[in-house]
């Protein structure tokens, strides 16, 4: 069983035409499956024609990230359930990614707070719709990672089905997660000199529910650091999460595959 990048980014590949080298490398690094994530209505339809032309090894999903968050926020969440109604196509494999970004607001405090506002709204109505569709939620939390819980507490949303991407948090983050059966999964951060708190955090998670992603073509691992990213890096996080949980990398591709396949259903 080979590895599976569970939160790639694709669409830059395939505007630059780089897709099919850039899958073909993937293959060859032992991936079998790749989710690319939906971030706002540029890349939606997109990835649904990708996964529809790529069913074997390429699936998606559709979700408003916190940073693509604008005034017209309600009009591109609207258009969120319909991916789900056409069974005649591929179906997102999850809800996302959604959640809330302090990192990224301005400085002016005003602006920052009405962003943030809308960031809160846009969220709430994601999770809405991802209890009300029963599909599983990938959740960016950047500098709000207690009100990101916060908010998941209060919309029912089933914990089993919310998974944290690039989680550069700690054991007791994690640990708050654990104890209400989410999950966190984890990019090239892993491998980063400065990154004990995360290695921690993987360990004290453990293997049960460990996803692997790069999040490509952001945070390449090391030896790539300060290069592109793309999914055919992430037997380098793969490798370092094997050394941290005691595994070869082949009980650990095997188990990181099995935890995506039950958690998107894919």
């Amino acid at each position: 069983m080979g590895l599976t990048d569970t939160h790639a980014h694709l669409e830059s590949f395939t505007r630059r035409g780089e897709l099919p080298a850039t899958l073909g490398r993937a293959r060859e690094a032992g991936l079998e499956r790749i989710i690319t994530i939906g971030t706002s209505t540029d890349d939606w339809e997109l990835y649904r024609t990708l996964a529809e032309s790529t069913r074997d090894f390429v699936a998606y999903t559709v979700g408003l990230h916190p940073c693509s968050v604008e005034e017209d926020w309600p009009e591109q969440v609207a258009q969120i359930e319909t991916f789900w109604a056409d069974g005649s196509r591929p179906r997102p494999v999850a809800l996302g990614e959604t959640g809330l970004d302090r990192f990224h607001l301005p400085k002016d405090s005003v602006a920052a707070d009405r962003i943030f506002s809308n960031q809160r709204a846009a969220f709430a109505e994601c999770l809405r719709l991802a209890r009300a569709l029963s599909t599983p939620v990938v959740v960016h939390s950047r500098g709000a990672f207690k009100e990101c819980v916060e908010m998941i507490d209060a919309s029912g949303v089933d914990w089993t089905r919310v998974v944290f991407h690039c989680f550069v948090e700690g054991p007791e983050e994690i640990e708050s997660l654990i104890e209400r059966g989410g999950r966190g999964s984890f990019t090239g951060v892993l491998t980063y000199k400065n990154a004990e708190n995360v290695r921690a955090a993987l360990k004290r998670q453990g293997r049960d529910k460990l996803m692997l992603e790069t999040d490509a073509p952001y945070l390449a691992p090391v030896p790539h650091r300060g290069k592109p990213n793309e999914p055919a890096h992430l037997i380098h996080t793969a490798g370092m999460a094997a050394d941290v949980l005691g595994l070869s990398l082949d009980e650990l591709a095997r188990q990181t595959t099995q935890n995506a396949k039950d958690f998107f259903g894919s």
